[in-house]
């Protein structure tokens, strides 16, 4: 008892369970197996030989009925002589109504057709082989035969699969043939009908070990499956019995065929499984309960802790910021798993306060990084525009651009701000305008179209400007002729909606895809890449930038931000 205590949970059970178990299925299968040999091969050996015994008989009798359908058309061609009309009417008739009987044929001595009935077709003019009528096998039974199945070969384009019967026939006192080709599908149904078991079958072969036909003669044919007929046409009829194959063998009467059974035994299981059915029954109940014994002591020993295990878990997955785990008690096993989970509940919220606290950190970092990259690019083109009005004259325009320049810096300081009113915004971008207006000389227009309704809502700063930027350098200034930027402002739902449309050069979609996917290494430089970057990096990944242009018509730049009214509104996301 001392060393049970020590035994683990687990431990108990496959004791309990496998004890059980296996002195009952033991006790159970020795009474079983101790009838059920003795029956298997009895029940298996009497459903194969009553299988052939039933297609023996029907083929028997189909052969019978076309023995006497041949006798009946030998007297008649005996008894009407050269009455054509007659015989004409006779097989017209028989044909009709005996759908199995694909031609009535008479030959000579000599093997040459003298004669030929069918329904639709007529034989060819010159037959070279003639499968219907062998004259050795004439030789051999002189009073006829059955002939092997075989393929009609004396009608153009007309093959049917046939089984030839030929009887003497006297015809003007000079040695003659008549022969009635019949359908082998007659036949073959009924072997096909017939099962023993799931894959067990009958088959037909003469009395040399010649298959006359076999439901599975694609494969025979096709050497994907064999009978050893060699060896079962030298057995007598009756059953045999081979490892777990069953043969049973039986001559059709009135022919030279015989019909082979092959069964499993392993198949025919099932019919003696209800000899013995109160043997089975009763191991079924020994194992329910040793199965419900089982149970109950499992129930008692895991159910309950595993289920307040389970809860907790389901309750940490759904909430893992708040949850607070309570131990849950029950076996050695349980206990030990209940108190790695309770460590690795406070691991994990300790690891996701850091890891958010860390993302938050990362994000402003990122953000600021990418901020930083634009002032200088604003400052170089905006100072080369100055220097050059300076070095031409253009004294009064250079102060309107400096002025223009301070204002930009003024918005894009913003006291520090990462978001700017929208208004900010547009201004910023109205200056960035008037000052590559001057550089350009007039080259190009622009105008803007904005919804009052969204002025007030909060934006990254330098967000318009590098999208203008990039219409100017590669869309505007590739043209002869004056360009125009047309910059939109429209609220969609919850989201603000920026435009900035040029009439310039275009783009291809391979340049569209370089410009989101790598910088550019022009004037554009970060520009709108890192616009695209800003915007998702703050707002998410379903906002940003989409492009879409066509050459020689000009581009189309969506913006695609929330409406935000604080600046706080998106710094924890």
């Amino acid at each position: 008892m001392k060393r049970l205590k020590r035994l683990s949970m687990s431990g108990v059970l496959v004791l309990v369970i496998t004890g059980v178990v296996l002195g009952m299925v033991i006790f159970t299968m020795v009474l079983f197996l101790n009838t059920y040999q003795q029956s298997l091969v009895r029940s298996a050996q009497t459903s194969s030989r009553q299988a052939v015994e039933q297609v023996s008989n029907t083929v028997a009798g189909y052969v019978s009925d076309m023995d006497g359908l041949l006798t009946l058309v030998k007297d008649t061609l005996e008894e009407t002589g050269r009455d054509d009309q007659l015989r004409r009417e006779f097989f017209e008739d028989l044909l009709l109504i005996r759908t199995d009987v694909a031609a009535v044929t008479t030959y000579d001595s000599a093997g040459n057709l003298l004669d030929c009935r069918t329904l639709e077709h007529e034989p060819r003019e010159i037959i070279y082989e003639n499968l219907s009528f062998q004259g050795q096998w004439l030789s051999k039974y002189g009073e006829g035969y059955i002939s092997q199945p075989h393929v009609e070969s004396i009608f153009p384009g007309w093959y049917p699969w046939v089984v030839t019967m030929i009887e003497p026939l006297e015809r003007d006192g000079e040695e003659a043939w008549v022969a009635l080709d019949l359908r082998f599908a007659s036949i073959s149904s009924y072997i096909n009908n017939v099962g023993i078991g799931q894959h067990g079958y009958c088959f037909l072969m003469d009395d040399a070990g010649n298959i006359i036909y076999h439901p599975q003669q694609q494969l025979i044919y096709s050497q994907l499956k064999s009978e050893d007929t060699d060896t079962l046409a030298d057995l007598p009829d009756g059953t045999y019995s081979e490892s777990n194959v069953i043969y049973v063998l039986q001559t059709v009467e009135g022919s030279p065929w015989r019909v082979v059974g092959v069964s499993y035994v392993d198949e025919l299981v099932t019919s003696s499984l209800w000899e013995n059915f109160w043997l089975l029954a009763l191991a079924a109940v020994a194992v329910l309960l040793a199965a419900l014994v089982s149970s109950i002591v499992i129930s008692r020993a895991l159910s309950r802790p595993l289920k307040g295990l389970s809860r907790a878990m389901r309750q940490f997955e759904k909430n893992a910021d708040t949850f607070t785990y309570a131990p849950v008690g029950g076996a050695r096993e349980v206990q030990e798993l209940s108190e790695s989970f309770s460590h690795m509940v406070v691991k994990i919220q300790h690891l996701m306060e850091t890891v958010r606290r860390e993302e938050i950190n990362l994000r402003k970092t990122e953000l600021k990084a990418l901020q930083a990259q634009i002032n200088p690019h604003f400052l170089y083109n905006t100072l080369d525009s100055i220097a050059w009005m300076c070095e031409q004259g253009r004294n009064d325009e250079a102060v309107q651009m400096v002025n223009a320049l301070a204002q930009l810096f003024r918005i894009s300081i913003s006291r520090g701000h990462e978001l700017i009113p929208i208004r900010s915004e547009l201004r910023h971008a109205e200056s960035y305008l008037k000052i590559q207006k001057h550089r350009y000389k007039n080259q190009f227009s622009y105008r803007f179209d904005v919804d009052e309704s969204c002025l007030d809502f909060l934006c990254n700063k330098i967000t318009l400007q590098p999208i203008i930027e990039n219409a100017i350098y590669h869309g505007i200034n590739g043209l002869v002729d004056e360009g125009e930027i047309v910059i939109t402002l429209r609220a969609d739902g919850s989201d603000v909606v920026f435009t900035v449309a040029d009439n310039g050069v275009g783009m291809e979609e391979e340049q569209i895809q370089a410009i989101l996917r790598k910088e550019r290494s022009d004037h554009t430089g970060i520009g709108i890449k890192n616009v695209n970057d800003r915007l998702k990096i703050y707002f998410g990944e379903g906002y940003g930038i989409t492009i879409d242009s066509e050459p020689d018509v000009g581009t189309t730049v969506t913006i695609r931000m929330p409406q935000v009214r604080e600046e706080g509104e998106y710094e924890n996301r």
